[in-house]
């Protein structure tokens, strides 16, 4: 980004990774998409947080983020004079119209769906989900399929 505005960084940048970001590697880093976006970003710009970050995270390696929190580099932050921004998105504000969108066939955001699974597969799901396996992005729990097959 750096290079693309001579140096000046961007006006804006949103952090939509939270506390699960992590390196090429796979270690977690849970400040990493931050520091990034605070190096990136102008003087007087801004960044928007919108990843999940949680109270805290008992399965984290780090003793920062067990704690819900994270080392960001707040010093350069705050030189820069940026706005940070953060909260959960109000979801309840746009269902309705996303849903009309979605039966007008205006909207189709079926591609990220990775799996669809049976309410009694819905425990191992979350396992997958929690230790990042490959491949599962969002998962829909149909109660009317028994053992993955769709009952009629």
């Amino acid at each position: 980004m750096l290079d693309e505005t001579m140096g000046l960084g961007a006006d804006r940048g949103c952090e939509c990774v939270g506390y699960q970001a992590h390196d090429p590697q796979g270690n977690e880093d849970n400040a990493a998409t931050l520091n990034m976006l605070i190096n990136s970003v102008r003087f007087t710009g801004g960044i928007g947080t919108v990843g999940v970050f949680v109270p805290q995270d008992p399965g984290a390696k780090d003793e920062l983020a067990k704690q819900g929190k994270a080392a960001i580099d707040f010093g350069t932050h705050w030189f820069k004079g940026q706005t940070m921004g953060s909260g959960q998105a109000p979801v309840k504000r746009y269902n309705r119209r996303l849903r009309d969108l979605i039966a007008a066939g205006k909207a189709t955001p079926s591609w990220i769906v990775s799996h669809e699974i049976s309410l009694d597969q819905a425990a191992d799901a979350y396992k997958n989900f929690d230790a990042r396996s490959k491949g599962w992005t969002k998962v829909l729990i149909k109660p009317g399929m028994s053992n993955g097959k769709k009952e009629n």
